[in-house]
């Protein structure tokens, strides 16, 4: 984790009034914000903790308009970065040096969707959702689903990687993604992909998704359709302690049935749940399961009883099942809806997003208790079950400076166990800036310098998005431009 400091630099130089005139030319004057009053919208994303406002931002409207807006920051060696609908929770959209932000949330259309080819094209601030419901009643859908998929955008989906509940079947973001249009940080429109993916080329497309915008600006994305599943069986399994929860995700998963998906709620999440929207839940429970399966409706039957048995026999006190869709489309808003219950519970919230093997769940989940009484925070939990991706929410008000600094330290001790269990300190959040002091204890030196030469190769002059995602202690790890070869670059 970073410090707590709100702010990491001043305005740059070099925008003047000069060049904002100019990016008011290249797009339109109600196009373009530099009043401070309207920057500090921008100043953080769903990472609350640490702040700072670009110098200006600019929404364009077109790839050629993001291409002339890098070209204008290259003559100046202004830096800028991407920006959609600001959900990344782990500052992945803080400008840290100010510049210039390129805000695509007005880029959001869907432009292309062929069943027949089972892909869509859709413009870099498609919110998610958007592109579910264009798909219904197709037969097909776009099968990543963030928590957040009603703001969220596809764009910010592809930077971080991004998954979601039915990922523990289908795949995360990278699995889903046929191809990319980008401008690179120099100004150049590339493609990587398209409709038929890779072909015969080398991955360069599964090596962008996840970049965290440090390899450019994304202005159209390939994605893949998946058919609709002939049936699915939804399930809500009620258990008295955590424990006896993630016991039934151990045997679930270890009785060899794959769920669409199986995600899981403690109670600080149901009680916020109940008193938002009163789902019936009871409140004296210790954990809820959502599970679900898919697939040939004459199979579900038995794979469902065999679940609801597994959840009994680990102590569930009782089992619920979706009769209707209609059923199953409320045990699914519910846990869509769970992080926008959290404001009932404190003005503030830090998501932290660790991974563990599944098997060292019920360790984690009590070291996270202790945590909660260690540094006298209250800790609620809604995550990812099935393959370990945990999301504790550290609950705080942003106004008292010692809250900050304790959920600081109670999320350095969380995502440091992750580690000490043999997990990661991300699933789908990003490394951002908040974590990027975690990533010399996950990956050797050599790691990190190589990681550093491909980010070069893609953004040579740093200008793209700086500060984020890896660590700058100088050495291999200098953030400084590094002249490289026109040679050595990919043609792409």
């Amino acid at each position: 984790m970073t410090s707590a400091s709100q702010t990491h630099g001043g305005a740059h130089p070099e925008v003047t009034s000069q060049f904002i005139e100019e990016l008011r030319t290249i797009t339109s004057s109600d196009r373009v914000l530099d009043a401070e009053d309207e920057l500090v919208v921008y100043e953080c994303d769903g990472y609350v903790i640490e702040k700072n406002s670009p110098d200006v931002v600019v929404f364009p409207e077109t790839a050629d308009e993001v291409r002339q807006i890098v070209l204008a920051c290259n003559r100046r060696r202004i830096p800028f970065l991407a920006r959609g609908a600001g959900t990344s929770l782990a500052g992945g959209s803080l400008p840290v040096t100010g510049g210039v932000m390129i805000t695509l949330t007005r880029m959001n259309k869907i432009l292309e969707i062929s069943t027949r080819d089972r892909y869509a094209v859709v413009e870099p601030g498609c919110v998610n959702l958007k592109l579910t419901r264009a798909l219904a009643g197709t037969g097909f859908h776009y099968a990543p689903d963030p928590s957040s998929q009603s703001a969220c955008t596809i764009g910010g989906n592809v930077a971080t990687n991004s998954g979601g509940p039915h990922t523990l079947k289908y795949g995360v973001t990278v699995n889903h993604v046929l191809g990319v249009e980008f401008v690179t940080p120099e100004g150049r429109l590339v493609t990587l992909g398209g409709p038929c993916g890779r072909g015969n080329c080398p991955d360069l497309t599964g090596l962008f998704v996840g970049n965290e915008g440090t390899f450019g600006v994304v202005t159209r994305i390939w994605v893949r359709l998946t058919r609709d599943p002939a049936a699915t069986r939804t399930m809500l399994g009620v258990f008295n302690t955590v424990s006896d929860a993630t016991q039934a995700i151990s045997s679930i998963i270890g009785a060899g049935i794959v769920p669409a998906a199986l995600e899981m709620m403690d109670q600080g999440i149901i009680g916020a749940l109940e008193e938002a929207f009163q789902f019936g839940f009871p409140l004296d429970a210790g954990a809820v399961l959502l599970i679900e399966v898919d697939g040939l409706d004459c199979a579900l039957d038995r794979e469902a009883e065999t679940i609801v048995q597994l959840c009994n026999e680990a102590g569930a006190a009782e089992v619920r099942q979706s009769k209707t869709e209609a059923d199953r489309a409320l045990l699914w808003k519910c846990r869509k809806q769970a992080f926008g219950a959290i404001g009932r519970l404190a003005p503030s919230c830090c998501t932290q997003d660790g991974v563990v093997p599944r098997t060292r769940l019920p360790e984690i989940l009590s070291f996270i208790q202790e945590m909660e009484r260690k540094h006298d925070l209250r800790i609620v939990n809604v995550f990812h079950a099935g393959d370990g991706n945990i999301h504790p929410i550290l609950l705080f008000d942003e106004r008292d400076a010692d809250q900050i600094q304790r959920v600081l330290l109670a999320s350095d001790e969380i995502l440091n166990r992750c580690i000490d269990l043999g997990g990661s300190v991300t699933g789908e959040h990003g490394i951002g800036v908040e974590k990027i002091s975690f990533m010399s204890r996950l990956f050797t030196e050599d790691d990190l310098a190589v990681m550093h030469d491909v980010r070069r190769v893609f953004n040579p002059d740093g200008l793209c998005s700086p500060g984020k995602l890896l660590p700058v202690a100088g050495g291999c790890n200098s953030e400084h431009p590094v002249a490289i070869d026109p040679a050595r670059r990919p043609a792409f």
